[in-house]
């Protein structure tokens, strides 16, 4: 096979569709048959010197991939696939990959890196390949320079495959070592320095001990701080790369180095090549991030022993940050407005300005002031964009009081600029900024209202006239006017958008229908708009947003009537229905919420239904999405009456819960099921056990994407609550997969925020069908069933209670179980729960929260508590 492994990988690439599809059907077909064979024959072609480089690399592609996937439950069986080969086999690959490090050709020993940096993924933690480390040691004092780099390079993607713990500190000291001497300027060879440069970026999180060592970390910063000073772009970049990782990681350790810190990014940003510009702001950025999650954490008020001192770094640099970053604005390309991936020196340095503003708040404004009042009328539109965007960038962060009075000046100049500036750019930045104005300075929150009925009018004039500019600028329009909307929320029975209501809904429809609104996102954020505009209305305007579901359902009919379209017309057909189905929700949830409309808009619900069934016929996932979410909102609005579409929709019920690749329909649809449960009560009987059924394999499933897992938790709560002791067939499958997640979800030490964001949401969903179980019981004489669960219920609440790791959301949901379990079992209860360990403690805890709602839950608790103690 050996020859012909060579030709099958070759044929692989051929530009011949036959050819390529017979090379694939081969190598599966070999894979299938004999997997060690097919490894060995890889592993033996990419170390081979006298193979074509593409079969080589082609060989190392499908070595890589049969070690790792995506999908966590594929990766897992690759894992245990690769654990269980035989070892001779597993050594044989090895020692070719190893070899492969020294080859002549770069993306042989490129490919070969990765390989290895994957199998030691596998085999470290499970103490196997214990070699590997001192091996790629010994070859770091090998003569040869591209053996070198090779070898950097491995330990650097070995750093990203393993995590910390699984190094013990003496490998760690030897790694970092052959790093940074790599990255020293004593190093000849450029390939080597910028190979030991990325990898100490990867490396940087086992440097936990040496950062806290004086010597060794004063060490490592010379290097790197010597590296951003390298003759060669890549490796200024790469070093850049490092102290931005730095900044965040050992945040509190940089203060030593601040300043010659600020020097050389300073030095960078004026005078390097843009991607090394980009680095040494994004440093000043990641500085800014790391004091705005500290000030909010610690509420600005720091103790002595505060475990996370706040530096204060960016207020230090301010007089000279500020400066240079303003002068980054005026670094604008011709064409970012049109560009959606667009990322440039001027961006960079306006967000980093806005980061700035945010971290230091109102001490911002009279650095920035004096540039906006300088370049704002100037003649060359670079001057005024970069005052607009300068002025844009410091609105969140300063308080209004600061930034009321200069928001007034500013207000009538850029409603000006917005309709008479000449140039493009500064229209589409004056937009932004509007928006900014009115998402920070406008609401029920302002005490000084910036829109008063004087200029309001004049507003929204401009704001509708800019939504026929450019695509790029109306986009912006139709932001300021979402932002201006969402101001009126909470504005009471009247609005003063509403006398423009008419006018504003007829110009984003008009939006929607141009011939361009594909460029620039413009027919998303029309109905964006659109939607806000409708969920802000008041009653006033009912009867005007009545009128608008005929029109929304006569455009959602004719995406549906389209017909023979090319692939690229039925994505942005599937596009339409999306945001058609999105407005749909938003006006069914207004019209819903009052009686007198809801009363009128079920003259429709029939035809709405009838058009959401239509599009599920229709086959993509994002579609489905934004139905499910309308269907939710019409059950919630129909109720009872919602009865009448279940035969015809159920399918499509179970399609969504069934749809594992697509996760985020299946999530979505779990929480329709929650919806029509409350909608129909009882009337969900028939359905039930297909539901659950559907449910219970859902939990089991080791492909469904686990932030699911929580709602469907949720879920059996809702169906209990919704059928009540008719719950108690499906008692003995739900109880046992709640208890045994609960256990999982109860002990969680180590493990870092993410895990503990997901094991809260996991308990709360726990704790809801608890909750939802009790309640639907209660008063029945079935009662007598869930006593047996109440110990591991109680003993659930204790674990949790213990490991003081649980939200505000989950305290409230599992004080509210325990008075639920006090509630319906009664005197059953109050022995156990005087037994349990914490409930005491916890109850007391909840009962003196500073959180209302927690505080609420927990004296309903208490009562229901005394009185099943009391029994």
């Amino acid at each position: 096979m050996a020859m012909e492994v060579t030709q099958v990988l070759l044929n692989a690439q051929s530009v011949d569709g036959t050819v390529r599809k017979h090379a694939e059907e081969s190598l599966k077909q070999f894979q299938e048959q004999n997997l060690p064979g097919l490894l060995l024959s890889l592993s033996a072609e990419l170390a081979n010197e006298d193979k074509p480089s593409d079969s080589r690399r082609l060989a190392g592609l499908i070595l890589k991939n049969a070690l790792d996937a995506k999908e966590q439950h594929r990766k897992f069986e690759l894992v245990q696939r690769w654990l269980s080969l035989d070892t001779a086999v597993k050594t044989q690959i090895k020692a070719c990959l190893m070899q492969t490090l020294s080859s002549l050709v770069h993306e042989a020993r490129s490919t070969a890196s990765q390989v290895i940096a994957k199998v030691a993924g596998i085999e470290l933690p499970h103490k196997q390949w214990p070699g590997l480390i001192g091996a790629l040691l010994s070859n770091i004092h090998q003569v040869p320079a591209h053996v070198k780099q090779a070898t950097l390079e491995t330990l650097g993607y070995l750093c990203e495959e393993v995590s910390p713990d699984v190094l013990d500190q003496d490998q760690v000291n030897k790694i970092l070592t052959a790093v940074v001497q790599g990255m020293s300027s004593s190093e000849g060879n450029v390939d080597v320095r910028l190979a030991a440069t990325r990898a100490l970026y990867n490396a940087l999180g086992f440097a936990q001990a040496n950062f806290t060592n004086d010597m060794e970390r004063d060490y490592i910063m010379r290097v790197v701080c010597e590296a951003t000073l390298s003759p060669e772009v890549k490796i200024r970049q790469a070093a850049f790369e490092c102290l931005v990782s730095i900044s965040s990681t050992y945040y509190e350790k940089l203060a030593p180095y601040i300043q010659d810190i600020f020097n050389i990014t300073a030095k960078a940003v004026r005078e390097d090549e843009e991607p090394v510009a980009l680095q040494a702001i994004e440093f000043w950025s990641s500085i800014c991030d790391e004091e705005i999650d500290i000030l909010e954490e610690y509420g600005g008020d720091f103790t002595g022993d505060s475990d996370i001192p706040c530096f204060y770094f960016i207020k230090q640099a301010l007089p000279a940050l500020v400066p240079m970053l303003l002068e980054t604005l005026l670094k604008q390309e011709e064409d970012q407005d049109q560009d959606e991936g667009a990322w440039n020196l001027a961006m960079a340095g306006g967000t980093c300005l806005g980061l700035v503003a945010r971290t230091v708040g109102d001490d911002i404004v009279p650095l920035v002031m004096p540039f906006i009042e300088e370049n704002i009328t100037k003649p060359d539109w670079r001057q005024r964009e970069a005052a607009t965007y300068a002025f844009g960038s410091i609105l969140e962060g300063p308080s209004p009081d600061k930034l009321t009075n200069i928001v007034n000046v500013a207000l009538n100049f850029m409603l000006t600029a917005l309709t008479k500036d000449p140039n493009n750019h500064v229209k589409d930045t004056t937009a932004w900024t509007l928006g900014r104005i009115f998402e920070f300075l406008h609401g029920s929150a302002v005490e000084t209202p910036i829109i008063t009925n004087a200029n309001c009018q004049q507003i929204i004039t401009v704001l509708l006239q800019s939504m026929k500019d450019a695509p790029n600028v109306a986009e912006k329009a139709c932001g300021a006017l979402y932002f201006l909307a969402q101001g009126y929320e909470d504005v009471g029975p009247s609005s003063p958008l509403t006398p423009f209501f008419q006018e504003i809904v007829q110009s984003l429809l008009t939006v929607t229908h141009r011939e361009d609104a594909g460029e620039s996102r413009l027919r998303t954020a029309a109905y964006e708009t659109l939607n806000e505009v409708v969920r802000s209305s008041t009653d006033e305007t009912a009867p005007m947003v009545l009128q608008l579901v005929p029109v929304i359902m006569m455009e959602l009919h004719q995406t549906l009537e389209a017909q023979k379209l090319s692939s690229d017309e039925r994505e942005k057909q599937s596009e339409l229905q999306g945001l058609l189905c999105g407005c749909l929700q938003v006006i069914i949830q207004k019209l819903g919420s009052a009686e007198p409309t809801k009363y009128v808009f079920m003259q429709y619900a029939d035809q709405i239904m009838g058009l959401f069934l239509r599009v599920f016929a229709c086959r993509n996932a994002t579609v489905h999405e934004e139905a499910m979410l309308a269907i939710g909102a019409l059950a919630y609005a129909t109720g009872q009456d919602f009865a009448k579409y279940m035969p015809e929709f159920y399918k499509y019920l179970e399609m969504g819960l069934q749809n594992f690749e697509e996760y985020q329909v299946c999530a979505v649809t779990v929480g329709v099921v929650g919806d029509i449960c409350r909608a129909l009560e009882d009337k969900i009987l028939p359905y039930c056990d297909g539901i659950m059924t559907q449910l219970l394999k859902d939990l089991s499933s080791n492909q469904l994407h686990r932030s699911v897992k929580p709602p469907i938790f949720s879920c059996f709560g809702d169906i209990a609550l919704a059928i009540g002791e008719n719950f108690e067939k499906y008692l003995m499958y739900a109880m046992p997969m709640l208890q045994s997640a609960a256990e999982l979800s109860a002990h969680t030490s180590g493990a870092d925020d993410e895990m503990t964001e997901y094991t809260n949401l996991l308990r709360n969903g726990i704790l809801e069908a608890y909750s939802g179980i009790f309640q639907g019981f209660k008063n029945s004489p079935k009662t007598q069933l869930l006593i047996p669960y109440a110990p591991h219920v109680l003993q659930f609440l204790d674990s949790i209670y213990m490991e003081k790791d649980m939200d505000d959301v989950v305290m409230k949901t599992a004080i509210g179980v325990l008075g639920d379990l006090a509630d319906t079992l009664g005197s059953n209860a109050g022995s156990l729960i005087q037994q349990s360990l914490s409930s005491k403690e916890f109850l007391n805890e909840c009962l003196s929260s500073d959180d209302n709602l927690i505080k609420e839950s927990a004296e309903w608790a208490k009562l229901a508590i005394s009185r099943a103690i009391s029994v």
